[in-house]
C-alpha cells in the first residue's frame, strides 16, 4: 500500500468518481482537476483528508494543496483511478475555457515557467554560493578578502559552479522557455530544444557584450547576404525573444502540417517550419522582443528605483501573497529574469522571498497559539518550515486562509518588510532561492540590510498574529481540542484494554428457533437503522443492536461461510439452516478493514458464543460511520415469524425467535 493510497482513494470518492473527471494534472504543490459537474465536489472533506492542505477553484480548474510530495499522489491517483489519457493540455483547454482573456494570459505565461522551476532554483542556489566565496569581501585578517581569492580550492569550486549557473541562467532560460511553450503549444518538443539552441549559440555575439559592441564586433558577428547585413545576436537571458520565438515556430509547423501530404510531412514539416521560425526569430522576432522586454523591465525597474520606490515595495510585498493564490505568480519570473538580464539584478526577487518568511512567520504563530492541539501542529509545523524554504502554498491554503487573520498579518508585515526592501534597494543576483535561504541570492552589498527586512518579515508577522489569535481565542480553542483528543486517546485506550480483556467465548444460549445476541448493547428496530437497504428488510428481517463493547460472539453453532476481506460482515450458516449475516456498522466497508481484527475465517466450525471478531468501537466513530451492527437472517422467507427482543441485550442471551 502507498503512503497516499487510502486519500487518493478517498479523494476519487469526494470529487464525484472518474465519471466526474473531465481532466486531471498537476503542477508543483497542487493536484488540479477539471470536473464534470464542480457542485458534486465535496469540498469540506477534501480539506478534511489528512494530505490535503486546502482547495481552491481558480480559471476553471479545482485544486487541491498537497505540497511538495504532489507527484507522488498523482501517481497513486492515477493508478487508483484508473484514469487513461489524463493529458495536461486538455485539462488546461478544458480549465482556460472559463476565465476572460487576461486571466487566460496571465495564466499562460504562468504555466509555460512552472516547469522551470527546479531549474531556477538550483541555479539560484548556484549563485548563492558563488556569492559567499567569490563575491563577499568579509574575510582574510583584514576582513576585505573573499574565500576564493585567499584559498586555490575554493577558487576552483567557485570557476566550478560557474558552468551550472550558466548552463541554468544564460543558456537554459531561452531554450527551456522554448520546450514549454513548444510542450504547452503540443508541437514537437525537441525542435523546440532546437530553436532555443539557435538563440544562445556560441557563434552568436553574447547578449551581455552586445551593449559595448564596435563596428569592428558587428563587423565579425553578422550574416552578410549582399543585398543585407544582419547583426548574428545572441539571447542569452532573454525571456520575450524566446517567447515569440517559440510561438512562431510553433504555428509554423501546424501549418505546414496542414498543407503538407502526410506521406512528406517527415521531411518538410520540420524542416520548413525549423527554417523560417529561426529566420524569424534573429532577423524580426528577436529585436522586437528584445526592445519589448527592456521596455517592460524599464517600467518596472523606474517603479522599484524611482521616488516613489518604497510605495512600490510596500504594495507589491503586500499583495503577493494573493497573487500566489490565483496561481499565477509564476508570471512574476518572466520580469525578474529580464531586470538580471538588463540590469544585473532584481529588486523584485528579494520581496518575493520576504513575502515567503512572512506567511511562514505567521504560521509559526499558529504553531505556538495552538501548540496543544496535536492535530493542528500536524500540519502547522511542515507548513512553516517549507514556507521559510520557499514554498509557501501549505502554509497560505493549510493553515492562513483557514483563519484568515493570519493571512492579513502575514500580508502587513511582508508589506512592511517589501517598504524597507526598496528603501535599502535590496538586489539580487538570481532567483529561484525563497524563503530564508533567499539571502544567499543577494548581491554582496545587500546582505546586511536585507538581513534587517528579514527580521521585519519574521516579527511583525508572528507578533501581530500572536495578538490577534489570543483575541480571537484561537489558544483556548486550541487547548479545548487538545483536551479533547487526550480524553478521546484515553477513551480508546481503556477501549483497547477492555478489548483485550474480552473472553473469548461466552455463555450462550443455544434453545431452539433462537438467534443469540452477538454483542452487548441496545436492540432497536430494524426498520430504524440509517441505511435504507438494511431498514427496508431487502436483505432480510432480524434485529439491530447499538453496541456498548466491540466482542462479537457467535450468535448460533454452526459454519463461517463468508467473511468479509474488510472484516465488517460475517455469514453464518446454523446447524438448523439458518443463515444468518452479521454486519458491524453502517458503510464500514470503506475503513478497510482497520478497524476489525477477525477470530475466524471462511469454513471454520464454531460454537454458539465463541468469539469471532473484535471491533474497534472508537475508531469505527472516529471515522465517522454509526456502529449500529445489524443482525439478519438473510433466508427469512423460509419463517412464518422472525420475532426480535428490543431493549437492553447481552451477549450470548436470546434476542431473536424464529417460527416456522
Amino acid at each position: 500500500m502507498g503512503k497516499f493510497e487510502n486519500d487518493a482513494r478517498e479523494m476519487l470518492r469526494l470529487v464525484g468518481g472518474k465519471e466526474n473527471i473531465a481532466a486531471l494534472t498537476h503542477c508543483v504543490t497542487r493536484m488540479r482537476f477539471t470536473l464534470v459537474d464542480p457542485s458534486i465536489a465535496d469540498v469540506p472533506a477534501i480539506e478534511a483528508l489528512p494530505s490535503a492542505k486546502g482547495s481552491f477553484t481558480q480559471a476553471g480548474q479545482f485544486q487541491v494543496i498537497i505540497g511538495n510530495e504532489v507527484a507522488d499522489f498523482y501517481d497513486e491517483f492515477v493508478a487508483i483511478s484508473g484514469i487513461t489519457g489524463v493529458s495536461t493540455e486538455e485539462a488546461k483547454k478544458l480549465a482556460a475555457k472559463q476565465g476572460n482573456p487576461l486571466q487566460r494570459a496571465m495564466g499562460a505565461i504562468a504555466e509555460v515557467f512552472a516547469p522551470l522551476i527546479p531549474a531556477i532554483i538550483t541555479g539560484g542556489l548556484i549563485l548563492g554560493f558563488r556569492n559567499v566565496l567569490g563575491d563577499m569581501p568579509y574575510f582574510g585578517p583584514e576582513g576585505n578578502a573573499t574565500l576564493a581569492s585567499m584559498n586555490q580550492f575554493w577558487a576552483g569550486v567557485n570557476h566550478f559552479l560557474w558552468l551550472i549557473g550558466e548552463a541554468v541562467f544564460h543558456l537554459g532560460i531561452p531554450v527551456g522557455i522554448c520546450w514549454s511553450v513548444t510542450r504547452k503549444m503540443g508541437g514537437t518538443e525537441m525542435l523546440g530544444i532546437v530553436m532555443g539552441l539557435t538563440l544562445v549559440s556560441s557563434q552568436l555575439l553574447n547578449a551581455y557584450a552586445v551593449a559595448g559592441a564596435t563596428e569592428e564586433t558587428w563587423a565579425e558577428y553578422s550574416w552578410n547576404f549582399g543585398f543585407a547585413q544582419v547583426h548574428m545576436v545572441g539571447y542569452q537571458a532573454q525571456v520575450i525573444p524566446a517567447i515569440l520565438a517559440a510561438i512562431t515556430f510553433n504555428y509554423l509547423e501546424r501549418f505546414f502540417k496542414k498543407i503538407v501530404p502526410s506521406i512528406v510531412q517527415m521531411i518538410f514539416v520540420p524542416f520548413c517550419s525549423i527554417l523560417l521560425g529561426v529566420m524569424a526569430a534573429h532577423f524580426v522576432l528577436g529585436p522586437i522582443g528584445w526592445a519589448l522586454g527592456s521596455a517592460v523591465s524599464s517600467v518596472v525597474n523606474a517603479g522599484i528605483t524611482g521616488d516613489f520606490r518604497v510605495i512600490f515595495g510596500a504594495i507589491f510585498g503586500g499583495l503577493y501573497a494573493p497573487l500566489v493564490i490565483t496561481g499565477l505568480h509564476h508570471m512574476t519570473n518572466a520580469i525578474d529574469l529580464q531586470l538580471i538580464a538588463d540590469f544585473g539584478g532584481t529588486m523584485l526577487w528579494p520581496m518575493i522571498a520576504l513575502s515567503n518568511i512572512a506567511q511562514g512567520s505567521a504560521v509559526l504563530a499558529m504553531i505556538v497559539l495552538q501548540k496543544k492541539d496535536e492535530n493542528a501542529e500536524q500540519v502547522n509545523i511542515p507548513a512553516c518550515l517549507s514556507c521559510y524554504l520557499g514554498v509557501t502554498e501549505p502554509a497560505i491554503f493549510g493553515v492562513n486562509l483557514k483563519f484568515m487573520f493570519p493571512f492579513v498579518c502575514a500580508m502587513i508585515g511582508s508589506a512592511c518588510a517589501g517598504f524597507l526592501s526598496c528603501l535599502f534597494s535590496c538586489t539580487a543576483n538570481a532567483i529561484g532561492v525563497g524563503g530564508l535561504p533567499g539571502i544567499l541570492a543577494m548581491q554582496p552589498q545587500s546582505m546586511l540590510p536585507y538581513a534587517l527586512c528579514m527580521l521585519v518579515a519574521i516579527v511583525v508577522p508572528f507578533v501581530l498574529t500572536l495578538i490577534v489569535g489570543k483575541r480571537q481565542g484561537v489558544d483556548k480553542a486550541a487547548a479545548a481540542a487538545g483536551d479533547a483528543a487526550k480524553a478521546l486517546e484515553a477513551e480508546h485506550e481503556a477501549h483497547q484494554a477492555a478489548l483485550a480483556a474480552l473472553p473469548q467465548r461466552v455463555n450462550a444460549t443455544e434453545a431452539a428457533g433462537t438467534i443469540a445476541a452477538p454483542m452487548a448493547g441496545v436492540a432497536v428496530d430494524l426498520t430504524t437503522v440509517p441505511d435504507p437497504v438494511f431498514a427496508s428488510l431487502a436483505m432480510g428481517r432480524g434485529i439491530a443492536i447499538d453496541p456498548a463493547t466491540g466482542g462479537v460472539y457467535a450468535p448460533v453453532s454452526g459454519t463461517i461461510t463468508m467473511l468479509a476481506a474488510t472484516g465488517h460482515a460475517v455469514g453464518i450458516l446454523a446447524d438448523d439452516g439458518t443463515e444468518i449475516l452479521i454486519h458491524i456498522g453502517i458503510d464500514t466497508v470503506e475503513l478497510e478493514g482497520k478497524p476489525f481484527t477477525p477470530h475466524c475465517k471462511a469454513n471454520d466450525r464454531v460454537k454458539a458464543g465463541d468469539l469471532i471478531m473484535v471491533a474497534d468501537l472508537p475508531a469505527i466513530q472516529a471515522a465517522g460511520k454509526p456502529t449500529t451492527t445489524m443482525v439478519i437472517v438473510t433466508n427469512s422467507d423460509d419463517y412464518k415469524s422472525i420475532i426480535p427482543t428490543l431493549g437492553n441485550c447481552e451477549a450470548g442471551k436470546a434476542i431473536v425467535e424464529l417460527v416456522k
